[in-house]
């Protein structure tokens, strides 16, 4: 990669080739670069991308002119710039101090209100208002997979996230296994998923589409395919695809869930028709020494 770019930088600074091939050359490296929190579908990745831009122009203020200011007064200040003033016993200048001092100081005031408003606003275990009534979905991080379940609709997913647009998601997340983190670029929120605890998240797709989620926390060999395929489609197609899952697919009991939860990547997305009742309460439990029922059941098996 370092070659690579050397190599572009050196033909684009060639004399008879076009200033702009070297920013061109530069980009390239990037391509692959998947910018999902720039391209959002839900009302919280939005926002995170709105404050994302907001806070980089207003450091932009900054940054630019001393940049600008850098390269100028290095090539005015030059050694061969006899026209220069050159002036040895110079030490202060109050509009200097000022502009140096006031500029910064009012961006990070700014920078401050924003972050302290928006944090309270996106807060993950805050719930969001919308017309739909909310959908729960338990998230448990497994070794190298995601296993979701829906309490409500009695059905379980490994791998495969699928929800309805426009219906608030009520994440409750937990592991099975060590830290992790769930993350869906485009919906926003990234929210860490640990043993015997219970986080939260509040999340919506305003749009249909597929999108990427990921563990963002790294959990071992397996953690680089540790991805589930989210899945946003419209009300009648979650209520259809609810429907095919309970009909067409095996449940998820103790024995089942017992082979699930071994090490293993690169799974493929899977659905199940039922689910063990109270799995997610005692998969927490399970770490705080108060597991009944479920891995009661796993142990008489």
């Amino acid at each position: 990669m370092k070659t690579k770019i050397k190599g572009l930088l050196w033909h684009s600074l060639r004399p008879g080739l076009p200033p702009g091939l070297l920013l061109a050359g530069l980009a390239l490296p990037l391509g692959g670069c998947q910018m999902g929190v720039l391209d959002p579908a839900g009302a919280v990745g939005s926002a995170e991308k709105d404050l994302i831009i907001t806070s980089t122009l207003l450091m932009l203020i900054v940054v630019v002119p001393v940049i600008v200011m850098t390269l100028l007064f290095a090539w005015r200040y030059r050694a061969t710039n006899t026209n220069a003033t050159y002036a040895p016993t110079w030490s202060h200048s109050v509009k200097i101090e000022v502009i140096v001092w006031a500029v910064p100081l009012t961006i990070v005031a700014i920078l401050a209100v924003l972050t302290w408003v928006t944090t309270h606003a996106l807060d993950p275990y805050r719930p969001l208002t919308a017309k739909a009534k909310p959908l729960e979905v338990q998230v448990v991080a497994l070794d190298w997979k995601w296993l979701f379940v829906y309490p409500d609709l009695g059905i379980a997913t490994v791998n495969q996230l699928t929800l309805p647009v426009g219906t608030p998601l009520d994440f409750k997340i937990t592991s099975d296994s060590v830290m992790n983190s769930f993350f869906v670029p485009q919906l926003g929120s990234q929210i860490y998923a640990m043993a015997g605890m219970q986080t939260q998240d509040h999340l919506i797709a305003n749009r249909p589409g597929t999108y990427q989620g990921l563990s963002a926390n790294f959990s071992g060999d397996g953690f680089a395919d540790m991805h589930f395929v989210v899945d946003a489609v419209s009300p009648a197609k979650f209520e259809a695809w609810v429907k095919s899952t309970r009909a067409g697919h095996s449940p998820l009991d103790a024995k089942v869930f017992r082979a699930v939860e071994e090490p293993s990547a690169k799974v493929p997305p899977t659905l199940y028709s039922s689910v063990q009742p109270d799995l997610f309460n005692d998969i927490i439990a399970k770490y705080q020494g108060k597991a009944q029922g479920f891995h009661s059941a796993m142990k008489e098996d």
